[in-house]
Order: structure tokens, then C-alpha cells, then sequence
């Protein structure tokens, strides 16, 4: 996903540290409806036509049993995965991991165990949170105002969780009317389980579908997990393709369903293989390597946000410094242009007065709710981009 230099062995538990790296989420650029010739993107890039934007992605050591309890490098992790807004949870769809994370014969792991695990941990962490916090969280909601879903928020904000991930975990969890120190064990187990999934939204990644038993695998996993979207990979394969594309042996625009090999001549015998396979194996077999299409759900299908492009010029599409629609932002789904203005620059939101709508020309109020590929020029006081 993000071209890093991790290290790669066969021992367990390899990744030692988060490991933290850009990656791209990949939507249709607006210049080809607008009818330019290009674009001149700052904070992304464009590329035959597809506008990739830059989100951070960390890499998290694998969890033992017991992590929740602190074994191994549980705290880490779970402090870590507490800070991101959605979880990519990567699971070998071959089976080719045994129970102790060495690397075995496909089929000798289970995909469904090594996924249930690390939920669990996930899930007891946030117990023990709770447990530990329940004094004050019962105070404050008790507090004239507050409530259960404020107090909540109040105290685990620092984790991601928010005040809407609260009261649909209570209502899932059929405790809206129950004071919250009057759970019992059990039910504190079922709400930090529903807390756990709305604050940290998952994806399942299937991944090494170009092994044996990866498709039985990969099945296996939909069956079970069916609330979940399950995407499946070939996270070696993405590598190997970035890395040639990277050299300039191939062209491969990642998400896309093909890739053209430009220098034959300077590949080796063991490339030539390597992509024939690739080819063959992940490309005939489920049309794309499926990295970049995880993201992309995890993005835009998960998360639910919305791209939005700001310029100075709404006629011309440009900055200040005439760079044609330089610079183009994630927002979640419901944002307005104060949001906006706010993302871009705090001193644009204090004095905002509004956005002029580049398709329309239309002045939108502060309120307005964004829509995807909106492209907007904020107006403020003393202030525009």
C-alpha cells in the first residue's frame, strides 16, 4: 500500500513497531468534466485522468493472546489502531500461517481463528477502558446536560469514539434506558463490542489469493463474517507491480485492471515470470490485485467521505498562483463549507462569508452541505483560496 522498506521474514511476529506511510485513496478527477486539458494538483496527483489522494496508513505489530492484559506488544498496538478512524485487518486467506505465526503448508492456519482473535483483543481492551473509566463516565452522565452518549464521549474521545458511535452502540446493544453502573458484566462485554465496531469501522482483506486454498479461504471468511466487507488481495503482487512501475518496466495505474509491460527487453527471466504469474493468477482470476481497491472502500464506502476541490478563480479553477485545481480534500459525508473552510485554514472559517459553487456560480451559505466532487472557492473576510 505504501511502498515502505518493512522487513519481511518468516519468524512470527515480524513487525515489531508501527510502521507509518502514505498511501493513496483514487477517485475520477473533475478537469475532464470541466473540459481542460489538465491539471496542476498540489497536496495529490493525477494520472490518466484519476485524481490519487494521499492518506496515512500504519502498519501494526500482529497480537498475541493477552494482549488486552498488556502481553507482548499489545499496548502498542491497540493504542496505535484506538487512534486511526478504520481498521484494515489483514488475514492470510491461504492458511499458510499456523497458530504461532510461522509459516506453514496452505491450509495448515485458520483464517477465521486469526481474525476472531484479534477481535477479541480489540473488544477486551475496550472493556478494560470502560471498567476503568466507569466511575467518572457514571458522574458526568449524571451531570445536568451531559447523559450517557456525552459522558461517554467526553472520556473516550481520545480513542476516536464519538458521541453518534455511542447511542448506536447503546441501541444495538438494547441498553438506551439502562443507567450505565447498573450493567451488568455481560452487557458491558456486548456494548464494547458494538462501541468497538461503530468507532472502528473494518474491513476484512483476504489476502495471498494467488496461493492454493486462498479461494476456499477467502469463502470461508464471507460465510462467516457476512456483516463485514471482505475484499480479496494479493498484497505481493501489488508490490511487484508498483516496484516495475516504479522502474519504468511496466505501466500500471494501481486499481486499474491491466498493466503493460514498456521495456521487455530489460526484464530477466525471473520478472518475465513473475509477471506472467501476476497476470495469470491474480489478474484472470479477480481482475485487479485488490489493494487499491480496499482502500477505496475503506475511504470513500466505510468511512464514508466525499472529495471536495477548492480554488481561488471558480472561472478559471485556479489558486492564487494560477495552478489549475491545485489542491482537492476528504471530507466526511455531511460536511458543510464551514467545515471546509475550517479543514483548509482556521483563519479562512473565522471570517467566512461563503462559497461560490464553480459549476453553477451559485453563492452556498455557510451550512451548505457538500456533495462529492463539489469543486468550491471559500470566500471569508480578508480571505480567499
Amino acid at each position: 500500500m505504501t511502498l515502505l522498506s518493512g522487513e519481511v521474514s518468516t519468524r512470527p511476529f515480524t513487525t515489531v513497531r508501527p510502521d507509518v506511510g502514505m498511501a493513496s485513496v483514487v477517485t475520477l478527477c473533475v478537469h475532464k468534466e470541466f473540459g481542460l486539458q489538465g491539471d496542476n494538483p498540489v497536496n495529490s496527483k493525477c494520472e490518466d485522468g484519476w485524481r490519487f489522494i494521499p492518506i496515512e496508513v500504519t502498519d501494526l505489530p500482529g497480537l498475541i493472546k493477552g494482549a488486552a492484559s498488556g502481553k507482548g506488544l499489545g499496548n502498542q498496538f491497540l493504542s496505535v489502531a484506538a487512534q486511526s478512524n478504520a481498521l484494515l485487518h489483514v488475514v492470510d486467506a491461504s492458511g499458510s500461517v499456523d497458530k504461532d505465526g510461522k509459516i506453514s503448508e496452505p491450509g495448515t492456519g485458520d483464517p477465521i481463528a486469526d481474525f476472531l482473535d484479534t477481535e477479541l483483543e480489540l473488544v477486551l481492551w475496550y472493556v478494560r477502558l470502560w471498567n476503568s473509566n466507569l466511575p467518572k463516565i457514571s458522574k458526568l452522565s449524571k451531570t445536568p446536560g451531559y447523559g450517557t452518549p456525552m459522558a461517554v464521549e467526553e472520556v473516550m474521545q481520545g480513542i476516536g469514539v464519538r458521541r453518534e458511535h455511542v447511542i448506536a452502540a447503546m441501541k444495538d446493544s438494547l441498553l438506551e434506558e439502562k443507567p450505565v453502573d447498573s450493567w451488568t458484566e455481560k452487557e458491558t462485554q456486548v456494548f464494547c463490542w458494538s462501541l468497538r465496531e461503530f468507532s472502528k469501522p473494518t474491513i476484512l482483506i483476504a489476502n495471498k489469493m494467488d496461493l492454493s486454498r486462498a479461494p476456499d479461504g477467502f469463502e470461508a471468511l464471507r460465510a462467516r463474517f457476512k456483516g463485514l466487507i471482505v475484499v480479496p488481495t494479493s498484497g505481493e503482487a501489488e508490490l511487484t507491480l508498483r516496484r516495475a512501475e516504479a522502474k519504468d518496466l511496466i505501466k500500471y495505474v494501481p486499481g486499474e485492471e491491466r498493466f503493460d509491460i514498456l521495456k521487455p527487453q530489460d526484464l530477466n527471466d525471473a520478472q518475465k515470470s513473475a509477471l506472467a504469474y501476476i497476470r495469470r493468477k491474480v489478474f484472470g482470476e479477480y481482475l485487479r490485485t485488490g489493494v487499491q481497491f480496499a482502500l477505496n472502500v475503506a475511504i470513500f464506502k466505510l468511512l464514508r467521505n466525499i472529495s471536495v476541490y477548492g480554488v481561488s478563480d471558480p472561472q478559471k479553477l485556479t489558486d492564487k498562483d494560477g495552478r489549475v485545481l491545485p489542491d482537492v480534500y476528504l471530507l466526511p459525508s455531511g460536511s458543510t463549507v464551514e467545515d471546509l473552510a475550517t479543514h483548509i485554514h482556521t483563519d479562512l472559517a473565522k471570517g467566512l462569508l461563503y462559497a461560490v459553487d464553480a459549476r453553477t456560480g451559485l453563492h452556498l451559505p455557510s451550512n451548505y452541505a457538500l456533495r462529492d466532487r463539489d469543486v468550491l472557492s471559500i470566500v471569508s473576510a480578508g480571505h480567499k483560496i
